[in-house]
């Protein structure tokens, strides 16, 4: 079974738990929620936290607000969300694995996975794609080339997930790459850079390359999986351990809500989360086109997937050197 079957089997399964969920208390909103994506438009967060808000806003009766707030890896919208008000009227999206460790990366100096009722909705893998026009037939002449020449990489920043998917590559091949990374605000504009042979490559996640690929501005080489990227339209993309000894692990996204709202916000939410996003045939819709995984859940069990991705990262930044705080003093434990 692979590993988004495994993924899926798990949402479907917590679903059915969730479903007996009740909540204490209902919260009924009284103005707009505003969800701040930190991350400019068109971008994996972006898009799937557009397909997700008017499930909220329909479940809560309000407006709900998608709001655009880019820079710095994701970390200025991140912390405006922080310095917001705790009243369940701000919230924040992004892939988990950024909003654990942007102290590790010393990008936010407090912040850590526990400052947030976690949210998720879906996992995705890195693609690495190449300009149409590249010369590289698969991964394996495109590796070559990214350990000896002048290759450039769009990626959206140093720990967005294009960016740490390159930094995943360089650990593989021993540190030995000389692939040069290229940082946009945001996911769309690294893609769009590779599509038009600005950048002659990238490493961002399958969903934000999907509309390129189909209009044959991009060439998927390989997805950062141990199993074939299936997504619909498209030929089966071949996993990197094809190539690589490499472990990989899902990247999941969602909305975060900081802690600190009123109970009854959390509780309200939680059963939103559990009779309808979980079983959003949008969300589903949304995941099969995209080759993203639909694998939604909140809470302990959200934490729970969240936590190995998240000290993959931090782990690999301490033992690349990047780490500025130690991933241990946000909670998250490297094997020795």
């Amino acid at each position: 079974m692979s590993m988004f079957s495994k993924l899926a089997v798990s949402a479907a399964t917590f679903a059915i738990i969730a479903t007996g969920a009740a909540s204490a208390e209902t919260w009924q909103p009284d103005r707009p929620i505003n969800i701040i994506v930190p991350w400019s438009a068109g971008g994996s967060t972006d898009q799937v936290t557009r397909v997700v808000a008017p499930i909220l806003a329909e479940a809560l009766d309000t407006e709900v607000v998608v709001v655009n707030q880019p820079g710095a890896s994701g970390s200025i919208g991140t912390k405006a969300a922080m310095d917001a008000p705790h009243d369940g009227y701000t919230w924040t999206a992004n892939a988990i694995a950024n909003n654990a460790t942007y102290a590790v990366s010393g990008l936010l100096e407090e912040s850590n996975i526990d400052d947030y009722r976690i949210y998720l909705h879906v996992a995705n893998a890195p693609l690495i794609s190449v300009n149409a026009d590249s010369p590289y037939k698969d991964f394996g002449e495109l590796l070559e080339a990214m350990k000896t020449g002048n290759v450039t990489v769009g990626t959206a920043g140093v720990t967005s997930s294009g960016g740490t998917a390159l930094a995943t590559l360089n650990d593989a091949v021993g540190g030995n790459m000389t692939a040069r990374m290229v940082a946009y605000d945001g996911g769309n504009p690294a893609v769009i850079a590779a599509a038009s042979g600005e950048v002659d490559m990238t490493t961002q996640l399958a969903v934000e390359q999907t509309e390129m690929i189909k209009a044959g501005r991009l060439r998927p080489l390989a997805v950062l999986s141990d199993t074939p990227l299936e997504i619909e339209g498209i030929d089966p993309i071949p996993p990197v351990t094809e190539w690589l000894d490499i472990e990989v692990a899902p990247d999941y996204f969602g909305v975060f809500i900081p802690k600190g709202a009123p109970q009854e916000v959390y509780d309200t939410v939680d059963q939103v989360w559990a009779d309808k996003v979980m079983n959003s045939e949008e969300l589903k819709s949304y995941a099969l086109q995209r080759g993203a995984s639909f694998a939604p859940s909140y809470g302990d069990e959200a934490r729970a997937r969240a936590i190995p991705v998240a000290t993959n990262e931090a782990c690999a930044m301490k033992a690349r050197g990047e780490a500025v705080k130690d991933p241990s003093e946000v909670g998250l434990t490297c094997k020795e």
